[in-house]
């Protein structure tokens, strides 16, 4: 059995363990370095988007661009954190191998086994590999955030959670879905942006057309303009016009622009109010104008 000397395990110490430590060390400060790096860019994203968002008009807008802000937050930050997650593997990955290297394990059939086994693993882990993929794109795209109500063709509702492999979604109905990424092929988000409110209001045949629309309009002037739909609402809303006449009736299209999510309140609204101003004014309903002997008085 060869004899090792206290010279020379005093070398082996010095050259070896000091060379891993220092590979250990090297890899904690670069990851330090690197994600020290990633948290200022993510900070200086989220500020520069709050500064171009504070920048622009805080009239009706005001909600709208809180929700994008908010947004743009949320997806900054997953970002940054599917970011650190990749350094982190990585630089410790080459930390590993640089240790086997400096112990003079070869690298070769290592790598080369890894290899096999990788192929392997994707034949295997396609669909899995598809969900990761399409999931880092739908964050990076801002296809659709925690909250928003959105259509996958599966199922529709109100995202509650966000992961690189799967949707969660809870509908109308309260049912909690699960939807993989990879099998979303087409989203229709009904919370990103504005939201319309389209209103048809009905009036019996025989009523002055020109006088409801007046009557209409100056219900949403003063609805533009009263707390809390002030904020709800991005534009006053819009009577476009005689939108059928079908039946003994004659119907007008009320149309707003509203902040996401806030058209039906809206919808609702206006019909209420537009139904105490046409009792108030005598304007009559079609059921009214077809039931009711000539000089009877129907309300909407």
């Amino acid at each position: 059995m060869p004899q090792v000397t206290w010279s020379e395990f005093g070398n082996w110490l010095v050259g070896t363990p000091l060379a891993i430590i220092v590979t250990i060390l090297l890899a904690f400060v670069a990851r330090w370095a690197l994600l020290r790096v990633i948290t200022r860019v993510v900070s200086t994203a989220t500020s520069r988007h709050e500064a171009r968002l504070a920048e622009q008009p805080k009239a009706r807008h005001a909600v709208a661009v809180g929700v994008a802000n908010e947004r743009h937050v949320q997806r900054t930050r997953t970002l940054g954190a599917l970011l650190r997650s990749t350094v982190t593997l990585t630089v410790f990955g080459v930390a590993a191998l640089t240790i086997l290297s400096i112990l003079e394990i070869p690298l070769a059939p290592l790598l080369t086994s890894a290899g096999v086994g990788g192929i392997a693993i994707a034949f295997g882990a396609q669909s899995l590999v598809k969900d990761f993929i399409s999931g880092i794109f739908m964050i990076i795209e801002d296809q659709y955030g925690v909250g928003d109500v959105i259509d996958t063709g599966e199922a529709i509702g109100t995202v509650e959670d966000i992961s690189l492999r799967i949707t969660q979604l809870r509908d109308g109905n309260g049912v909690t879905w699960y939807v993989r990424n990879g099998e979303i092929l087409r989203v229709g988000n009904r919370s990103q942006g504005w939201s319309t409110a389209m209103v048809d209001i009905a009036i019996a045949w025989d009523e002055d057309v020109e006088r409801a629309r007046g009557i209409i309009r100056d219900v949403v002037a003063e609805m533009a303009e009263a707390p809390p739909w002030d904020d709800k609402l991005i534009e006053a809303p819009e009577v476009v016009g005689v939108e059928s006449m079908t039946g003994g009736a004659i119907t007008i299209r009320v149309v707003a622009k509203t902040v996401v999510q806030e058209n039906a309140p809206v919808q609702r609204e206006i019909r209420e109010r537009v139904k105490i101003a046409f009792d108030r004014e005598g304007v009559r309903s079609p059921a009214a104008f077809g039931s009711l002997p000539p000089g009877g008085e129907g309300r909407v």
